[in-house]
């Protein structure tokens, strides 16, 4: 693993308005196409060592994200990681948060390199598969060369599969890279840490609810429940 202490300086007042572009850029972000079924989140995680900490409250926020998407037709996730040397993962696509939370559960956290271009190399597959509503990432750090992956991006931009990058933490090398990957393929990015995470349960279920039933969904959610849905929600036309 390469040294991770690089880091960009703490958010502080700067939080605020991060989490402010990052809702903006999910409301400007064109709806899933519509089509038979659930709509399909591709859900990618980090477990190498550096993560563990915060493994155990990740899997918590993220098997929430189902519970605003129900009454939407529902959503279907498949849960990608990677770990440890060479160890790449992904579950079947899972109907309900017990189901992805049992699975989260199940994996800890081993000591390894990024392994981020089979993320992305996953995600057009499946997308071309069948269609995909979203990429979300979660991780801390990138050990990999950038301008690979920025070519998947941007093949997932031509796929209109947007990649909603969640940074844990302030590296610098990865924060570059998931900065470009969320451009080139017209998602988003945001930085986070143990004191958002409140926060990042609101933006996850938000990214949820666009990618079961586009910006429609979207507006009722925020009409209902305020928060991040609701700062979204404004946005939309």
């Amino acid at each position: 693993m390469s040294e991770r202490k690089n880091r960009l300086p703490a958010e502080g007042n700067n939080a605020k308005s991060d989490i402010d572009r990052f809702l903006n850029k999910v409301a400007a972000t064109p709806a899933p196409l519509k089509g038979a079924g659930r709509g399909r989140l591709l859900f990618a995680m980090d477990a190498t060592a550096s993560r563990e900490p915060s493994w155990d409250h990740a899997c918590q926020i993220q098997g929430e994200m189902f519970q605003s998407t129900a009454a939407l037709g529902g959503l279907s996730v498949q849960l990608v990681y990677y770990r440890g040397f060479n160890e790449f993962r992904a579950t079947k696509w899972l109907n309900s948060s017990r189901a992805l939370v049992r699975h989260m559960s199940a994996v800890y956290c081993l000591g390894g390199h990024t392994q981020i271009r089979k993320v992305l190399k996953h995600a057009i597959r499946e997308s071309k598969r069948k269609k995909l509503g979203a990429l979300v990432f979660v991780g801390d750090c990138m050990e990999e060369n950038v301008d690979d992956l920025c070519a998947m991006a941007g093949e997932l931009g031509l796929l209109k599969v947007p990649a909603f990058m969640f940074h844990e933490g302030g590296e610098i090398q990865a924060a570059l890279a998931f900065r470009q990957i969320a451009r080139l393929s017209g998602g988003a990015y945001l930085q986070f840490d143990a004191h958002s995470a409140a926060q990042l349960k609101s933006l996850l279920g938000a990214v949820a609810v666009y990618a079961a039933g586009g910006r429609r969904a979207l507006n009722k959610l925020g009409k209902r429940q305020g928060g991040a849905a609701l700062q979204i929600s404004h946005q939309v036309k």
